[in-house]
């Protein structure tokens, strides 16, 4: 690997790191020994250091212990950013059991999937969300539910505060199979016993669409998860002390939030702000008042921050790492965020970073002080980046478009219950390494930055030509205009497919014929002929997915309704 291209561009990172054999549990543990008395987590108010993280953690885990889990079973977590999500997820792993991380919102049908999927056999999620749940005792692999009340550990006013800004909470019937978080802690009894585990063996399960659209699970290992984490801080050279705290509003059952924004942070004894939920208004309020020196979102997030009018005479003199992931990054956003930062007093520009849940999260990282335009970055340490030919296993020069395939110790074990797309996305090359095949289109420069040009999948064909959404985005959202925008390819009889342009205007902007006719104007100007917008619509809000990604697919299907077409009729 010393002779990768991006290796020059490491400065002070080293190029390869030691891993622990251990678990996930293990690490912390070792944290938490030499800086028990530190800050671990902070929410609502309350704080925990890590001695007493860790003894939660030790409880809870005697309790799994005693409703029976142990090596090997699945454990479903359904919860938002609080402080039982992080013990449970520490005691799963301390028992040697699987967390499976489910977002609390998903729908009835998609938990009843996850569970069966997962052979899951207890599940934990909050009181308001136990609806969700209802009956699926009966039709799934379920044998108990853990039901959370949030008030219950927080103190008397905060607790009174807390239930007058939530919605109100129907009361839950308990019913046989149910228990609360509290009757749970009670099966433990002494102190559970570490689990034979070892860094190799499974430890997450993160549910996402793959390279092909139908939800996988993806198998994470305790080595995929502790890797990452040493690898992102490597690569980021912030050393973390114990003034230093994440910004915690990434959701724990996506791998950005739950590895960068949670383990990684506090693996290396800094504290996590945990944010249950989030709102604009509120996250610019924690900002300003907790002063946090990490913060880490997708792009929607920071086009949010820029505009909330809490923060526009802020000081972010505090802010010393600002991270980007899980969506595009246009170059328009990352030069009016550089901008925002940087007037209100923070040296920090944001970082972008690329990678996906069949690595954990992110595998790539803009460099501390070099950056090149469009460039999402360069690789971890151990990590091997190349792009090959669509459908072959062949590398391409670099300067040319392929698809991006990724070796390193973060590559997943494979797709739950699904041998065969496994086979479809982890090949071996004739290096004799394996490569995780992304599914993503982008290009290596000779100097060994990366660039991500679009999902291979979302790609536009008009007339032949290879269209990419994402870089027709980045025009369009550099327009004076434009607040954000989302490119599709709609059916046409004589191209095949043409390109739409769905855009959300400034708030000062009218939506009428001569601002279309200037986007148009504009777009002829600065887009290559043949991937010009055909028609353009402005919409109020672009639609979003659970973790803030545009959904472009839900404009696909409106696109696919207004026509009177079918999902399967879709080009």
């Amino acid at each position: 690997m010393n002779d990768a291209p991006w290796i020059r561009h490491y400065g002070d990172v080293p190029t390869s790191l030691r891993y622990p054999d251990g678990t996930l549990y293990d690490v912390l543990k070792e944290t938490a020994d030499v800086h028990g008395e530190r800050c671990a987590c902070e929410f609502i108010g309350g704080s925990t250091t890590f001695s007493a993280l860790m003894s939660d953690i030790d409880m809870a885990a005697s309790s799994l212990v005693g409703m029976g889990v142990g090596k090997g079973d699945r454990v479903m977590i359904c919860l938002p950013n609080i402080p039982q999500a992080v013990t449970l997820f520490y005691a799963i792993s301390k028992v040697g059991a699987v967390s499976v991380m489910v977002h609390p919102l998903s729908s009835k049908n998609e938990i009843e999937f996850y569970i069966n999927d997962s052979d899951c056999r207890v599940a934990v999620t909050l009181d308001r969300f136990c609806g969700s749940f209802e009956g699926l005792e009966r039709t799934t692999t379920l044998k108990r539910l853990v039901v959370v009340d949030i008030s219950k550990g927080l103190g008397q006013l905060k607790r009174i505060g807390y239930k007058l800004k939530s919605r109100k909470v129907p009361k839950v019937l308990m019913k046989e199979h149910m228990v609360s978080w509290e009757e749970m802690i009670a099966f433990g009894f002494g102190n559970a016993e570490k689990a034979d585990t070892s860094a190799k063996d499974v430890a997450v399960i993160l549910y996402t669409g793959g390279t092909t659209g139908a939800p996988k699970g993806v198998l994470l290992s305790n080595l995929n998860f502790n890797a990452t984490a040493m690898q992102t801080y490597a690569m980021g050279q912030y050393e973390i002390n114990e003034k230093d705290a994440m910004l915690g509003v990434l959701p724990m059952f996506h791998g950005f939030g739950l590895c960068i924004g949670m383990h990684m942070t506090l693996m290396h004894a800094g504290k996590v702000i945990l944010v249950p939920v989030f709102s604009p208004d509120s996250y610019a309020k924690l900002i300003k008042k907790k002063r946090p020196t990490f913060i880490a979102g997708v792009p929607t997030l920071f086009e949010l921050i820029i505009r909330n009018r809490q923060l526009r005479k802020a000081d972010l003199s505090f802010l010393r790492g600002v991270f980007v992931g899980g969506d595009t990054l246009t170059v328009d956003l990352k030069q009016r965020t550089d901008r925002f930062l940087s007037e209100r007093g923070s040296r920090s520009t944001i970082r972008e970073g690329y990678g996906l849940t069949e690595c954990v999260t992110a595998s790539c990282l803009t460099p501390l002080n070099e950056y090149r335009t469009g460039s999402i970055g360069i690789p971890f340490p151990d990590t091997f980046y190349k792009v090959v030919a669509v459908g072959t296993t062949d590398e391409v020069p670099y300067g040319t478009d392929g698809e991006i395939c990724i070796s390193g110790p973060s590559v997943m074990i494979g797709y739950n219950n699904e041998p065969k797309e496994t086979q479809n996305v982890l090949k071996v090359h004739g290096d004799g390494r394996t490569w995780l095949h992304t599914g993503d289109a982008g290009m290596i420069d000779e100097e060994g930055f990366i660039y991500f040009r679009q999902r291979l999948k979302r790609m536009i064909i008009s007339s032949g030509y290879n269209i990419y959404p994402s870089q027709i985005e980045n025009v369009l959202d550099a327009h004076p205009f434009v607040q954000c925008s989302c490119v599709i390819g709609v059916p046409d009889d004589i191209r095949i497919q043409s390109v739409k342009a769905f855009i959300v205007l400034k708030e000062d902007i009218k939506e009428d014929a001569f601002t279309k006719q200037r986007i148009a104007q504009y777009c002829r100007e600065n887009i290559v002929r043949y991937a010009v917008p055909s028609e353009i619509e402005f919409i109020g809000e672009l639609p979003k997915t659970k973790v803030g990604k545009v959904a472009y697919t839900e404009l696909e299907k409106l696109e696919m309704s207004r026509k009177g077409l079918s999902p399967k009729e879709q080009i």
